[in-house]
């Protein structure tokens, strides 16, 4: 794990503390005063990808010094027995080392586990109430169930224009630290158009700097990542019912942002649909689109999607 975290700079590289988190002003304050407090209450985090949910609230246990763990909705949060035994374990105990009031467990994508899991977990904020305290973390809150969703203080990172440019500055200063200290080259308007891109997913811009930071330097062909995507080819195919050749092109493009990619092939299909289909297309693009956050494998979500186009639609 520690070679990992050496080698991924969103591991190298993630806040600390709050102070250092790039948020929103008001978000800032309201976690800076959990901390002036010294003590944090059940919290639902809840916001876009990659805009820092969890660093945030690993930043407010280490400050807090707590004792934390951490369960993957996604992965072990899925299985109700594992939840129950590792969840049940560590928040029945007593730190005998830790400064912090409470101990805390970070349920990380909690909008993946099931309503069973969710419903234990409900259990457990009462059950345990008096020793640990619940961190869950969620790209849609309306995914976690209602018993649950009441028993937290629920906290948006979804930005609006406003704070975007002061967000986005914040985070273009970041990167320029890390890539100066890293020894990687870079042209700053590439910069502000790859922030531009993938804003507020702070880790997918990062992901893709270190990824590229392999060529020796971040310049425009960091901003190609699409280019080459044939989506043209690929309407041709599903207006063809080419079924072979659909599986080929979405095999061929799993490298690309799936939700970047549905929005390409949304643009096409309005222009090779006939006007009746459009509306099907929509909601079919949409039902898959908001899949995406949470399907085990994006190749068969993402052919799930071409199929019911090729099917339901009609091109012209």
């Amino acid at each position: 794990m520690i070679m990992r975290d050496e080698f991924l700079w969103v591991e190298k590289y993630r806040p600390k503390t709050i102070e250092e988190c790039i948020l929103p002003t008001n978000i800032k304050k309201t976690f800076q005063d959990f901390l002036d407090k010294g003590e944090v209450p059940n919290l639902l985090l809840a916001g876009p990808a990659g805009c820092g949910k969890t660093t945030v609230a690993k930043a407010l246990c280490n400050q807090l010094g707590v004792d934390v763990y951490v369960i993957n909705g996604s992965d072990e949060g899925r299985f109700l027995d594992t939840v129950r035994n590792t969840a049940k374990n560590f928040a029945s105990t007593v730190s005998l080392q830790a400064t912090g009031k409470h101990k805390v467990i970070i349920i990380d994508e909690a909008d993946n586990t099931t309503n069973d899991v969710q419903l234990l977990l409900r259990a457990f904020t009462e059950e345990f109430s008096g020793n640990c305290r619940f961190i869950f973390t969620c790209n849609f809150k309306n995914k976690i169930i209602e018993p649950l969703h009441s028993r937290c203080a629920c906290i948006d990172f979804s930005t609006n224009s406003k704070s975007k440019p002061q967000l986005a500055a914040s985070f273009f200063k970041r990167i320029q630290q890390i890539l100066d200290t890293e020894g990687v080259e870079y042209d700053n308007k590439v910069l502000v158009e790859l922030i531009n891109k993938h804003f507020p997913d702070w880790r997918r811009v990062l992901n893709e700097c270190q990824r590229y930071s392999a060529s020796g330097k971040i310049d425009t062909g960091i901003l190609a990542t699409f280019s080459d995507v044939k989506v043209n080819d690929l309407v041709k195919n599903l207006k063809e019912k080419n079924f072979a050749e659909v599986r080929k092109w979405v095999v061929n493009n799993l490298d690309n942002d799936s939700g970047v990619l549905l929005r390409r092939i949304y643009d096409a299909l309005c222009d090779a649909l006939e006007n009746s289909s459009i509306p099907a297309a929509v909601l079919v693009i949409a039902k898959y689109q908001y899949q995406i956050a949470f399907v085990a494998d994006q190749e068969i979500n993402m052919l799930a999607c071409l199929t019911e186009l090729m099917v339901e639609c009609e091109f012209k």
